[in-house]
Parts: structure tokens; C-alpha cells; sequence
């Protein structure tokens, strides 16, 4: 069983809706959609404000849990998670299981002249970039790094930071980090 099954089953047993939850946990709902439907794990913060929410201990969510270790992947599948995070920006996870991995590849497209939404993760998180097409700027804790076709940018995701189009088309990069993780 995995966590996200867990948090199901307490939830219904409690009949307690994923909007219910969102607002007294204060876990965006698509996060605790994602949870559910094995896409990310969460970190700890996030389950100890779930598990008061739904009125236990954080222990309870991770009763019976086990954790399958996939050796090889082969990709991509057909139906890949593609989040869009505006008109401007969508990322697509590039391999499935994400839970049992320590890294999680994603392509990202940015618009001409759009611009990712500011991230910041939690602390010992890492990330890497390689430009496939375009021009973008990086911004990691206010200090800017241009980038253009195949540069790459190594840095630490707990800084503040995000990424802009500067250049004419859509901007593609590859984009490799420490996924969410307990």
C-alpha cells in the first residue's frame, strides 16, 4: 500500500472531501489529488497537516505502507502527467513511479515571453536544467543566468527561483530534481 491509498481510505472512512480536507489541512487540493493518485508522496509537513485535519496521528498514514524499488524504467508512456501551471508554462514528468525515484525528469515548455511560477523547496533539494530550444533567464535567489540551446544550470531548489522565455518561440528544457519526497 502506498500513501496515497492510506490517505484515501482514512478520508472516506471519515467522509471527508478533498475540498473538506484542502481547507483545514491548507494542502492545495491538487496536491492532495496528486497524493491520492500516486503522482507525488508529499513531504512530512504536508501529512502532519493532513493527519490533523483529518483528526489523527501522522503515524496513522503510514500504517501498512510499503515501498516498491523499480531498478529500470522504460519510457516515455503514452499518457504522461503534463501540469500546466498557466497559459504561459507546463511541465511533463518523463517517467512514471515518481515515488520510488531520487530524481524526477521533466521537459518544460515556456512560452515566448512567459515565465514559470516562483518555486522554492524544501532544504538538501537540488535541480538541474539543459536547454534543448530557446533562450531562457533563470532567476535562483535574484541573481539571473542566461541560457541558451544546449547550456545547462545546476543549482539548489530550496533557493527561490524560476524560469523566463527570452527569446522568440517556445522555449523546451529538460529539467532533472530531487522530487517531493517524506
Amino acid at each position: 500500500m502506498y500513501i496515497g491509498e492510506r490517505l484515501h481510505a482514512i478520508r472516506k472512512a471519515k467522509k471527508v472531501s478533498l475540498t473538506e480536507l484542502s481547507e483545514k489541512s491548507r494542502v492545495q487540493m491538487a496536491t492532495l489529488s496528486r497524493i491520492e493518485n500516486k503522482k507525488m508522496v508529499g513531504t512530512l509537513e504536508s501529512h502532519i497537516q493532513i493527519a490533523k485535519a483529518l483528526g489523527i496521528d501522522v503515524t496513522e498514514l503510514y500504517k501498512g505502507i510499503t515501498q516498491e524499488n523499480a531498478i529500470i524504467d522504460f519510457g516515455p508512456e503514452k499518457n504522461m502527467d503534463v501540469f500546466t501551471h498557466s497559459d504561459e508554462a507546463s511541465f511533463e514528468i518523463l517517467t512514471k513511479n515518481i515515488m520510488n525515484k531520487k530524481m524526477m525528469p521533466t521537459l518544460v515548455r515556456i512560452e515566448e515571453g512567459g515565465k514559470t511560477n516562483k518555486e522554492q523547496a524544501s532544504g538538501g533539494t537540488e535541480k538541474f536544467i539543459f536547454v534543448l530550444d530557446g533562450h531562457v533567464e533563470i532567476n535562483v535567489n535574484n541573481q539571473i543566468f542566461n541560457l541558451h540551446k544546449y547550456n545547462t544550470l545546476y543549482f539548489d531548489a530550496s533557493l527561490p527561483h524560476y524560469l523566463r522565455n527570452t527569446g522568440k518561440g517556445t522555449a523546451k528544457l529538460i529539467c532533472v530534481g530531487t522530487p517531493v519526497s517524506l
